[in-house]
């Protein structure tokens, strides 16, 4: 069996992401990751979170124009402070994931809830239809999906007033 044909016995003989020295943008906007060992930087890539609604700090993958995956951030302290704001807003930028501060009001009818909310983006008001649309993540934590497909995160119902967490305890 030739060397090509063998399947790797450890992981340290599994194929390593490329590790990234930079991120940046070009003059156009795109994307350019600079990695080691590799003399040309990739252009247009894309920055991706692996799991958006778990873990959402952790575990990026950096692909480039294709969607191939080059690299994997299990955090982003690896980067520098120029890469790291980059990649902070592309991926802020990617998501309409406002954050919920205060719930000021709750009606439901006809089967449908319609939720006024104070959020780091401003008051929204939004509506969900069951149950189904809201998912919890931990006895603190949930996101709720609208009826148009946006998500809105609430990070930690225990920080929230008397009131909105009435409005909210038929969902934890």
């Amino acid at each position: 069996m030739s060397d090509a044909e063998k399947k790797p016995d450890s992981a340290k003989d599994l194929p390593q992401a490329a590790e990234v020295l930079s991120i940046e943008r070009n003059q156009a906007g795109q994307i350019v990751v600079k990695l080691a060992g590799r003399d040309e930087p990739i252009v247009d890539a894309k920055i991706v979170r692996c799991f958006p609604w778990s873990l959402p700090e952790a575990y990026v993958s950096i692909r480039d124009g294709d969607g191939k995956e080059i690299s994997l951030l299990e955090t982003l302290e690896s980067l520098d402070d120029a890469s790291r704001q980059i990649t902070e807003r592309e991926l802020a930028d990617k998501v309409f994931n406002p954050k919920i501060k205060k719930i000021i009001g709750f009606h439901h009818e006809f089967g449908v809830t319609s939720i006024t909310a104070e959020t780091d983006r401003g008051e929204v008001t939004f509506q969900i239809k069951s149950r189904d649309d809201v998912r919890v993540l931990s006895p603190t934590r949930a996101f709720f999906r609208d009826v148009d497909g946006n998500t809105y995160e609430l990070p930690d119902r225990s920080k929230l007033d008397s009131t909105s967490k009435r409005y909210l305890q038929r969902y934890f």
